[in-house]
């Protein structure tokens, strides 16, 4: 008991020594020692890193599950040690309505069969969306989530022990500084005229008082130079680790653009599919003359090519085979036709389409009562129709 009682009279002390050391830094009244600019600069990128760090993850996060009650949810279940449960995707929860609903308004109709094919669309669009987060949280999230809950609390930890070490550093400094200035006031030759004798005797106990005073602050001081040298040292090392530290992160972000980009990918396919199932799908919607797709402008190629626009899925007024048979008839007018540029690669339907290739030239016209969203479009001796959306007309 008497052991932990001094023991925490000795804390104590130390505490209460290096509260005042910074208070009066504060307010500027003690000297402090300040680390050397490359050390500065290490903090600096290691709270930097810190800092960035936990904001994308955080807003990776939200990009990952938009939902707040999710991800409280899924915190909790984090902290508690317990597996996730699985949750249903917004794609596949919207499939699991639609076929429900062409279940009961009637899967054989018009509408409930193209409910039925978007349902298994947007099912796969669900499962595309699944395989994206869970490894998107494996081979990114988590690695960024190991740092700040693993490696940056070392390094705080470190660095606190060395904030530690320095007020415990100019501590002793400003000790010996003010025993040196007793110890100097204290030898001082009194003046003989004026001066008692006995005043003499006292004045040499003082001196020899402050000469061990002295003695023992310099003591002090050379161990808090020492344990202060050796863990800056450590702190040093531990920041210069930020370099591997950004590294790993490096390589997380690639994994992790590789998997976005493989997730949209998916979704551009299963979509591409779909779209060309509703296209040949019987019974399709034919809709008001009205273009499903915004104007076509004098826009740059590039800025064109900043949305990827959605082929209406009527070809035109003339049903597919007949607009086959009459195509090749049928002479381009005299006035009226345009030069195109593809902006997208089109894989044409059926026989009526043309295939198109990005980049290429080729000569549109529009006949009458074609669907505005769609041109005859001519290269060469192939001939076909071209939806608008995939080109650029020239002149």
């Amino acid at each position: 008991m008497d052991f932990n009682m001094k023991k925490l009279a000795s804390d104590a002390g130390i505490f209460f020594t290096r509260a005042v050391q910074f208070t009066e830094e504060k307010f500027g009244q003690a000297e402090k020692t300040e680390l050397d600019a490359h050390f500065e600069n290490l903090l600096t990128r290691a709270d930097s890193t810190r800092n960035w760090t936990e904001k994308i993850l955080r807003q990776t996060e939200v990009l990952l599950q938009p939902n707040p009650s999710a991800r409280v949810e899924e915190f909790l279940y984090e902290k508690l040690d317990r597996k996730v449960p699985s949750r249903v995707t917004n794609g596949e929860l919207l499939a699991q309505y639609m076929a429900e609903a062409a279940s009961e308004l009637g899967p054989t109709t018009p509408y409930g069969k193209t409910l039925i094919k978007v349902a298994e669309a947007e099912k796969r669009l669900g499962g595309a969306e699944r395989d994206f987060i869970h490894t998107a949280s494996i081979n990114f999230l988590t690695p960024l989530r190991n740092f700040l809950e693993g490696d940056w609390k070392t390094i705080s930890k470190e660095r606190r022990l060395l904030q530690n070490r320095r007020l415990d550093l100019d501590a002793c400094k400003a000790r010996l500084k003010k025993a040196k200035a007793a110890e100097a006031k204290a030898t001082t030759v009194p003046d003989f005229q004026e001066t008692r004798p006995r005043n003499y005797i006292l004045s040499a106990s003082a001196s020899a008082l402050w000469n061990d005073e002295v003695d023992k602050a310099e003591q002090e001081l050379r161990v808090a130079q020492t344990e202060f040298d050796r863990q800056a040292e450590v702190t040093r090392l531990l920041l210069e680790g930020i370099s591997s530290t950004h590294v790993n992160h490096l390589r997380c972000l690639h994994e992790f653009i590789e998997s976005q980009t493989t997730y949209y990918a998916q979704c551009y396919r299963h979509m591409l599919d779909l779209q060309k199932q509703l296209g040949r799908f019987p019974g399709t919607f034919v809709g008001t003359t009205e273009p499903a797709s915004p104007p076509l402008s004098s826009t740059s190629p590039t800025t064109s090519a900043a949305t990827m626009p959605v082929v209406p899925s009527v070809a035109g007024l003339v049903p597919p085979g007949e607009a086959a048979l009459c195509l090749e008839e049928v002479a381009p007018p005299a006035s009226g036709t345009r030069k195109a540029r593809v902006l997208y690669d089109y894989e044409a339907a059926d026989s009526s389409e043309l295939a198109l290739l990005a980049d290429e030239l080729i000569t549109v016209y529009s006949l009458p009562g074609m669907d505005p969203d769609w041109l005859i479009g001519e290269r060469g001796n192939k001939k076909g129709k071209v939806p608008v959306t995939y080109l650029e007309l020239l002149s």
